[in-house]
C-alpha cells in the first residue's frame, strides 16, 4: 500500500511538474469554485505547486499563500509512506490534539473567507 502510495503521489507530481495547470484543460476545476465562483482554501494549489516545482516560490505564494503548509503535510505523508516501503516502519505518529485540529479548521476557514472578500487588501489572496 505504502509502495502504491509513493508511486501515485510520484505521478501526480511528475505530472503537475510537467503539465501547466493554467494551458491545460484536462485537469480538474475546483467543484465550489465552478459551482459559486468562490475560492475554497485550497484553490490555486495545482497551480501554486506547478510554480514551486519550477523554483517560483512567489509565484507559488500568490496562487495560494497556504502552500507551505501543504508542502509539510505533504511532504510528511510522501516520506512517512516511502519509509514504510523501504524499511517497513515511518516517521512516528503524527498526533495532533484536538484543539490543534480546530486551529487549523479554523486558519482554513478564515482564509478561505478572507480570500473571496473583493476588496483590497483581501483580494490578493484569490488566486
Amino acid at each position: 500500500m505504502a509502495a502504491a502510495g509513493v508511486a501515485v503521489m510520484t505521478f501526480g507530481a511528475w505530472l503537475v511538474w510537467f503539465v501547466d495547470p493554467v494551458r491545460a484543460s484536462f485537469l480538474p476545476v475546483c467543484p465550489l469554485y465552478k459551482m459559486t465562483g468562490y475560492a475554497c482554501p485550497g484553490c490555486g494549489l495545482t497551480r501554486g505547486f506547478h510554480a514551486l516545482f519550477h523554483g517560483d516560490i512567489v509565484g507559488a505564494m500568490d496562487f495560494n499563500l497556504l502552500i507551505p503548509l501543504f508542502v509539510v503535510i505533504f511532504g510528511y505523508l510522501y516520506i512517512s509512506m516511502f519509509l514504510v516501503m523501504v524499511r517497513g516502519r515511518a516517521f512516528p505518529k503524527w498526533t495532533l490534539s484536538l484543539g490543534a485540529v480546530w486551529g487549523l479548521l479554523g486558519v482554513l476557514l478564515v482564509f478561505g473567507i478572507l480570500r473571496n472578500i473583493p476588496a483590497y487588501p483581501f483580494s490578493w489572496m484569490f488566486p
